[in-house]
């Protein structure tokens, strides 16, 4: 079988490039985690769909994978310009409540939503308020590195002492950019960054520590530089984010790995970002979901209306992680249509495959226990003996992986595969298993019935639900369309679509 290339796109230098790890056995990954503030929306929930698609498609290609994401519990502004207030202590005084139960409760939630959407968990968690005095510690570094000078409420990065800031998100530090990014209070220049935040004198903080340069807190860009170092080294392979991130915090993040290390090496080998997730009213071009703007839902909202998660999921591999992809409930309705008829046949071919299908869908449930392991014996497993049309498809998989990612193609050739009839049913269900080792849909695991979520707003029963099918199936048998064609309506007004098959009649609730 032929093996392709994995080539990424790097935005540090914004191009494509053969992958290639540091160490040839595997690869170190580091991911920005969530400001656990308040619940993730689904927009940025799109970036952590992204990795798990990056860290399933290295673990197909064989590579052990350490995959570190870190919660920010500290030093994240309202503002990522130094400015505003530390957003976990503006939550904790709105809900009144502590900022440690703030924390803890919005990162049970985030890694709900996670697991919710079939993501692998990562090898380690890194909470910022654990690593305060590595943080110190590397502060004090840049300090004797001389990169750094103080003002009244703390120690700042001078950016003007690294020779190609800016250089991630192509700014223009004499221009419009940089203008954005001006904030009072001294700085020498514009771009500049807090690396610690002193305490104001007249009041104290929630969250605080002793430092050489005052009591306060560190500056939000100095966790990513530490925690990642910490447990991946002062060199690693990839480091993951949100387009967001491009232009201010991974700027700083490298400005302050360059400065640490006294060498202008930005870290991470490849910086990789994924698009928005746009919002769009009628008459309007679109915008980012955001918190501060209240424009954004929660996967809760989708689950409320009767969107399955793993629906949402199927929707973000529609588009490639480097396009914005914009939102509407018709199209997770429609990725939710499309998962149900890649379920059902899957259910099909367990009946067809018989007692040997559990040998294959056993294989495939040991990718979420590998804890960062390549897929390698798992495919090995799925693979031997295979046909030579059905190694094609693996071979498309491949390709459409290989090529940064490109889950449609993917997409396309699983829908290919399972509308096939002149595969074996044994050797199409090895391949569903092999396809979702890396797309992650749970096609073995999750059944139509699991999609089948009662939105809030419903107030029709199952049971009114089946009586009504069977009228309609009563009137249509009799050749009375009128009244079959009522009985849909009245279904549908109450949130239900129908689908009449040759098996008989699905239904399925409407995304309202």
């Amino acid at each position: 079988m032929t093996d392709h290339t994995l080539t990424l796109f790097n935005s540090y230098g914004r191009e494509l490039q053969a992958f290639a790890p540091i160490d040839p056995n595997a690869v170190r990954l580091y991911s920005c985690g969530p400001t656990v503030y308040n619940y993730a929306h689904i927009g940025n929930l799109r970036a952590y769909v992204f990795v798990d698609t990056l860290r399933r498609t290295l673990a197909w290609k064989g590579y052990n994978v350490t995959h570190v994401i870190n919660i920010t519990d500290v030093g994240h502004l309202t503002s990522d310009a130094d400015e505003g207030d530390d957003k976990m202590e503006k939550a904790a005084a709105q809900q009144q409540r502590t900022v440690w139960d703030i924390a803890e409760h919005y990162t049970t939630a985030f890694k709900t939503d996670l697991s919710r959407l079939n993501i692998l968990p990562p090898s380690l968690w890194s909470k910022a308020t654990d690593h305060i005095q590595e943080m110190i510690a590397f502060a004090e570094t840049l300090e004797q590195n001389g990169v750094t000078y103080a003002l009244d409420d703390g120690l700042y990065f001078d950016t003007s002492k690294v020779a190609d800031y800016g250089k991630l998100g192509l700014l223009d530090l004499d221009g419009q950019e940089a203008g954005k990014r001006v904030s009072a209070g001294g700085k020498r220049n514009p771009s500049d960054f807090a690396v610690w935040r002193r305490s104001p004198t007249d009041k104290q903080r929630l969250m605080e520590w002793h430092a050489p340069w005052g009591v306060g807190a560190p500056g939000w860009h100095l966790e990513c530089s530490v925690m990642s170092a910490k447990y991946l080294g002062d060199r690693f392979d990839i480091h993951t984010g949100g387009i967001d991130h491009r232009q201010v915090h991974h700027c700083n993040e490298i400005a302050q790995n360059q400065a640490h290390s006294a060498c202008d090496h930005p870290g991470a080998n490849w910086w990789m970002h994924n698009e928005f997730l746009v919002l769009r009213s009628d008459g309007d071009e679109g915008e980012k979901m955001s918190k501060s703007k209240g424009n954004f839902l929660t996967l809760q909202s989708l689950i409320d209306r009767g969107i399955h998660p793993l629906a949402y999921r199927l929707f973000l591999l529609t588009a490639s992680y480097r396009s914005n992809l914009e939102f509407s409930w018709d199209a997770v309705a429609a990725a939710r249509s499309n998962l149900r008829r890649m379920l059902l046949r899957v259910a099909r071919l367990r009946e067809e495959v018989g007692a040997d299908a559990e040998r294959w869908l056993k294989i495939a449930a040991e990718a979420k226990f590998q804890s960062g392991g390549p897929f390698t014996y798992l495919r090995r497993e799925l693979e031997a003996g295979l046909s030579p049309k059905a190694v094609g498809y693996i071979e498309a998989l491949d390709a459409a992986l290989s090529n940064d990612l490109h889950t449609p193609d993917a997409l396309v050739t699983l829908g290919r595969l399972l509308d096939d009839k002149k595969l074996a049913a044994e050797e199409a269900l090895r391949l569903a298993c092999l396809f979702d080792l890396t797309l992650g849909l749970a096609l073995t695991t999750v059944s139509a019935a699991d999609l089948a979520i009662r939105p809030q707003s419903a107030t029709i029963t199952d049971a009114e639900i089946t009586a009504l099918i069977e009228q309609r199936t009563a009137a249509r048998k009799a050749k009375d369309f009128a009244a079959s064609d009522a009985l849909r309506d009245q279904l549908l007004a109450a949130g239900v679509e129908i689908k009449d098959t040759p098996q008989g009649t699905d239904w399925e609730w409407r995304a309202v």
